[in-house]
């Protein structure tokens, strides 16, 4: 397993905590289970999809949890029996836990599930007061402050 260590960055950033600790349990789990498959696509600058494939699950049989930064699918086992005699199981059909983590702000908008694939949409919306804000550098109101102290000081003489 190739392990990055992040000590020397940890030792000169503060507050990137979170962040460290996310790559490395990325690190970690990234080894593991790879089923279902999914993909990970930016439809624009504020809107993501994640796609699973999920052949053979219903509606019924997978649950979609979003909490705080954490998005889990999941996906129940059927106990369905078939009629006859099974002489070959290539169709996995096991439960599967599947876990994003998300950045601040972004919430489900949607999820469908149509033709085996399960598609989430995801929105990131930053509220009002977090966006970043242009400050102006000497605007109008600054000028009218200094044209009275101007006039003061001419009043003055």
């Amino acid at each position: 397993m190739n392990r990055i260590d992040l000590t020397p960055y940890r030792r000169s950033t503060v507050g990137f905590d979170r962040l460290f600790d996310l790559l490395e349990s990325q690190a970690r789990n990234s080894s593991s289970e790879n089923y279902p498959p999914f993909n990970i696509e930016r439809r624009d600058e504020d809107s993501y999809r994640i796609t699973l494939a999920v052949a053979g699950f219903r509606n019924a049989d997978l649950d979609i949890v979003a909490q705080q930064n954490l998005l889990t699918v999941q996906g129940r086992k059927r106990d369905d029996q078939p009629d006859g005699e099974m002489l070959h199981v290539g169709i996995a059909n096991r439960g599967f836990e599947r876990r994003f983590e998300l950045a601040d702000f972004v919430r489900v908008a949607n999820a469908d599930l149509a033709d085996g694939m399960l598609t989430i949409d995801l929105v990131r919306e930053v509220p009002e007061a977090m966006k970043p804000k242009k400050i102006a550098i000497g605007g109008k109101a600054a000028l009218e402050v200094v044209k009275d102290d101007e006039e003061d000081s001419a009043a003055a003489a």
